[in-house]
């Protein structure tokens, strides 16, 4: 697992599905991004991982059926770090994103240690 630590733009990687490319940021994060095949179980896996490395992660998905899957792979994340003693929070906001030359809206999570 790559991780940027540095305040430029993030790692993108791919958590089952198609992906877009987003370079916009506010802090060094590791971009995953969910797609609607997206296994939760294995998106939680990925971001409770990143959470241990470096204590930020964003999560960006596109429409509805990503969005439900990243909530869910973040309430599974939230339950795996509790195990751990490492309470993360998560907040929502809307990125634009360029896919194929067009412009999309995505919903932007960005998952925090409390």
């Amino acid at each position: 697992m790559t991780t940027n630590t540095s305040l430029s733009t993030p790692v993108a990687r791919a958590v089952g599905g198609n992906t877009s490319s987003d370079t916009e940021t506010h802090r060094s994060a590791e971009v995953l991004k969910v797609s609607t095949r997206s296994r939760p179980s294995a998106v939680a896996g990925a971001i409770a991982g990143v959470i241990r490395d470096s204590g930020v992660a964003e999560v960006q998905s596109i429409g509805a059926g990503a969005t439900n899957q990243a909530i869910k792979a973040v309430a599974i994340a939230r339950s795996y770090l509790h195990d751990e003693g490492i309470d993360i929070v998560c907040t929502p906001s809307f990125i634009d994103v360029a896919i194929d030359d067009e412009e999309r809206t995505a919903i932007r999570l960005l998952i925090e240690r409390r």
